[in-house]
């Protein structure tokens, strides 16, 4: 993997060690309830982690799209599927989704450094 990812990962961490750790109830449900979310249920994780990527490209959150697109490359979510994916997010959100379809591309590529 690339810097990119290395360096989304390393502060991701530290961040949110510094938010939790900070004691607050809220903060902390709000945590445990997006990782309850996205568990396997009615819908797979992947599932879940497919839609959340579709939700982040259209809400434009480009943290929230590296971390998405992080955890379907650990699902073995393929390339294809990945543009498919896109596709779905621009035809939701149109156009302005496009300088953060740029900017997933080039962290899935990272992602995927050194797997070819």
């Amino acid at each position: 993997m690339g810097k990119l990812v290395e360096d989304f990962d390393a502060y991701r961490a530290k961040m949110n060690e510094k938010i939790l750790g900070g004691g607050n109830k809220v903060m902390k449900r709000i945590y445990s309830l997006d990782t309850l979310t996205y568990q396997d249920g009615a819908l797979s994780g992947k599932t879940k982690e497919m839609l959340g990527l579709v939700s982040s490209m259209v809400l434009r959150c480009d943290d929230c799209i590296k971390y998405h697109l992080g955890k379907c490359f650990e699902y073995g979510i393929t390339t294809d599927e990945i543009f498919e994916i896109f596709s779905v997010a621009n035809v939701v959100g149109g156009t302005i989704v496009i300088p953060h379809t740029r900017r997933a591309l080039e962290y899935w590529e990272e992602l995927n450094k050194g797997l070819k």
